[in-house]
């Protein structure tokens, strides 16, 4: 790296080659220092990540369960609290918690509810135990059983547990601990059971089968022995290639045959969404989706007639609709025979009732404006509850509306509120655990009556959290709105220096996602990817740190926002952010334009390099980490949504890879990635680097070996990649006012 000089603590200035003075050089050593100790409280001690609350809804809504204990450094107990008047009551007490016919105490680590009311899970640390309240009974669950048991693998009536024996499922009878196999599928690939359901009267369990033999294995190093390293092969289906073969099956509890769903599609060319019990123990209702999520349909399917009807579908042009958790958790209503879906069809993410035939379809929102995500029917009330935020993109409110249709949409969050606001509703919709933050306040969390948005009481303040942050944030971070022209109007946030000086200029730090899976411009203490404590500290180094969510991103700015980037990931992103920029520093005159950096991670490590090398002009400094120079590489279920594949699209592909464009690299590029990649593959990003040296450009290179995508295995890596950053910033970026 070049040496630079500074003009004052945290002000450096190219002059030439000449070395630092020693108190230059003193002065940055103190300025990383400093830098160091703020990133080991973020990301070793975790001083400001807030606490959640780790209370469970009872199945009955009376209150929740707590694990606390009687005195400090006590067992555990299992405690209740009434949602109405906060009243305290043991459920299990430590005296209860003995191992029968022992005297070793069972220090409860986890508590889950079993589908049962009076019947609960606990993980402790000499196994899991299944309590019966009402008959005080303590009864182990057989070794069989998955660790740590969920509620979902429970059935009904909370006496046997379904679970994974390695390609296969197997349900265990928790009474005597007889296993009983469901399948033998050893030798077609892989088996998932993330969806596995029980059905209503607990007889039956649908599953989802993936046959991956057909997915092409790619080789992966394993750090055993350094000279003669182990290979293993994962299976990865990566764009235009074969993807796993799906198919839905229904088992009885006791084995035998499984009876598959005749479903309307080749294998292999088609995804499944949500597979659930449709309001009975005969019928599935099945979410499928064409392999470019172009199409999906709900298929209503009968298991003991064989019979398969289509309640609903829907085409589009682009995708369908790419925000699964948008509207995932189906929820059938009025006996089963309707249900609340999410659909884009009308420009905008909607809610609808559809009858469970599919012939009656109720638009319940009618105002052009998006549901961000879906929330609980409340059926006794005749309420559907979601998120959203008609006039602020960067942040959530909880609304509701009558199932009727005939009601306007009515926020329930507080109007004197604004940030983002969650909710974990009660199974009766009358409470909810309610947290609300923003980008300068730690997260506060209390428990609401729904009826009026009562606070009943605070379950977490976060205090400590507030203290230690409220010193690192002298000024609030400003949100702005970037008129980039044709109607494009861009959210951003900024966050200065702590000695701001308005009258002087700043240089310009941009932090880039750009792509369809997230946004970075939320007005929450996340701070859009979890990087608001870096880049304060960064901030305060003597530099503005902003973040633009352009076109293509989730923002709830009507489908046509989201669908702009259709075809051709990285293009318009370019486009949009550096006009960004531009309009930043003709708003701003504190924006220095002649200094500007930008990094990003994943698809904005790949935003970050076509910037640098598309808008050479416009960016000095780049920082890509895990980027994905090429797409065609990448893997099909996520780039095929928003650009099908190359044998269709030949030039999106083109436009979209970064490396056919590293020959307008001008300035300064690190270049960060995990030898231990399984999302984007280091293989990719060294091509780039193969393209690089090809074309004589300059550049820096950082392998960190044997980590993943998120850059988190070893001790001390999380401290040492932003330390990395931070120094290539000031040797490269001199900060600070001019």
């Amino acid at each position: 790296m070049r040496p630079y000089c500074k003009l004052s603590v945290f002000v450096l200035t190219l002059v030439g080659h000449q070395l630092c003075t020693a108190d230059d050089a003193k002065a940055r050593d103190k300025a990383l220092a400093g830098a160091e100790e703020r990133l080991k409280a973020i990301y070793e001690k975790r001083e400001f990540a807030p606490a959640i609350f780790p209370g469970k809804w009872l199945a009955d809504s009376s209150g929740y369960l707590m694990l606390e204990s009687a005195t400090p450094g006590a067992e555990p107990e299992v405690v209740k609290y009434d949602a109405a008047d906060g009243k305290r009551t043991v459920v299990i007490g430590a005296d209860k918690l003995v191992e029968p016919g022992k005297k070793a105490r069972l220090f409860v680590q986890r508590v889950t509810q079993t589908p049962v009311d009076h019947k609960f899970c606990l993980d402790t640390r000499t196994g899991q135990w299944l309590f019966d309240v009402k008959s005080g009974e303590l009864q182990k669950l057989p070794k069989e059983a998955p660790q740590p048991a969920t509620a979902g693998g429970f059935s009904p009536q909370a006496d046997d547990i379904v679970f994974r024996r390695g390609r296969n499922l197997a349900v265990v009878e928790i009474a005597t601990g007889k296993v009983t196999p469901l399948t033998n599928d050893d030798d077609r690939g892989e088996l998932d059971n993330y969806d596995t359901n029980w059905s209503p009267d607990g007889r039956r369990i649908a599953y989802v089968q993936s046959d991956s033999s057909k997915v092409r294995r790619r080789a992966v190093i394993q750090p055993t022995d350094p000279s003669y390293p182990e290979v293993r092969y994962d299976r990865f289906a990566r764009v235009g290639t074969p993807i796993p073969s799906l198919r839905v099956g229904v088992v009885d509890r006791k084995g035998g045959d499984t009876r598959w769903v005749k479903l309307p599609a080749d294998p292999g060319t088609f995804y499944i969404q949500n597979v659930s019990w449709a309001g009975n123990s005969k019928e599935l209702l099945i979410e499928m989706q064409s392999r470019s999520r172009d199409h999906r349909k709900f298929l209503l399917a009968n298991i003991e007639t064989g019979e398969v009807a289509t309640a609903y579908e829907e085409t589009d042009p682009a995708w369908v609709d790419a925000s699964y958790a948008a509207n995932a958790g189906l929820e059938w209503i009025r006996s089963g025979k309707e249900f609340v879906l999410l659909s884009e069809r009308g420009g905008w993410r909607q809610a609808y009732l559809i009858s469970r035939d599919g012939k009656r379809r109720t638009l319940l929102t009618k105002d052009k404006s998006d549901i961000i995500a879906r929330g609980p029917v409340d059926e006794a009330g005749g309420w559907f509850y979601f998120s959203a935020s008609p006039k602020n993109a960067t942040q959530r409110y909880m609304y509701r509306i009558k199932l009727d249709g005939t009601s306007e949409p009515e926020r329930v969050t507080p109007a004197d509120q604004p940030g983002t606001h969650t909710y974990v509703f009660s199974p009766d919709r009358k409470w909810a655990f309610h947290t609300y933050s923003t980008f300068d306040k730690p997260p506060v969390i209390d428990l609401v009556r729904l009826s009026d948005h009562k606070s009943m009481r605070v379950l977490e303040a976060n205090e400590e959290v507030r203290k230690r942050a409220t010193p690192l944030i002298p000024k609030p971070t400003e949100f702005l709105q970037l008129d980039i022209g044709g109607g494009v109007v861009m959210d951003a946030w900024m966050i200065k220096p702590k000695d701001f000086d308005e009258k002087k200029k700043y240089p310009l730090f941009v932090f880039i996602y750009g792509e369809p899976h997230g946004q970075t411009v939320l007005d929450d203490w996340a701070g859009g990817q979890n990087h608001s404590m870096f880049h304060r500290m960064i901030a305060d180094l003597g530099y503005l740190v902003v973040s633009m969510d352009g076109r293509g991103t989730p923002a709830p700015k009507g489908a046509a926002w989201r669908r702009a980037v259709y075809g051709s990931l990285g293009p318009l992103s370019t486009e949009e952010q550096a006009a960004g920029v531009k309009e930043l520093g003709r708003m701003r005159s504190y924006v220095d334009t002649s200094r500007v950096g930008i990094w990003g991670w994943s698809g904005g490590g790949s935003n970050t390099l076509n910037a640098m090398f598309r808008k050479p002009d416009v960016y000095q400094v780049g920082i890509a980490v895990a980027p994905k120079p090429r797409p065609e590489l990448y893997n099909a279920w996520f780039q095929e949504i928003f650009m099908r594949t190359p044998d269709v699209n030949p030039e999106g592909y083109r436009k979209a890879a970064a490396i056919n464009y590293a020959e307008g690299l001008k300035g300064d590029l690190l270049i960060v990635h995990g030898t231990g990649e399984t999302n984007t593959h280091l293989q990719i990003t060294e091509s780039l680097v193969d393209r690089l040296i090809e074309l004589g450009k300059r550049f820096d290179y950082m392998a960190y070996p044997n980590r993943d995508h998120g850059l988190r295995e070893g001790k001390g890596t999380a401290v040492h990649l932003r330390m990395l950053m931070t120094r290539y910033l000031l040797d490269h970026l001199p900060p600070g006012p001019r």
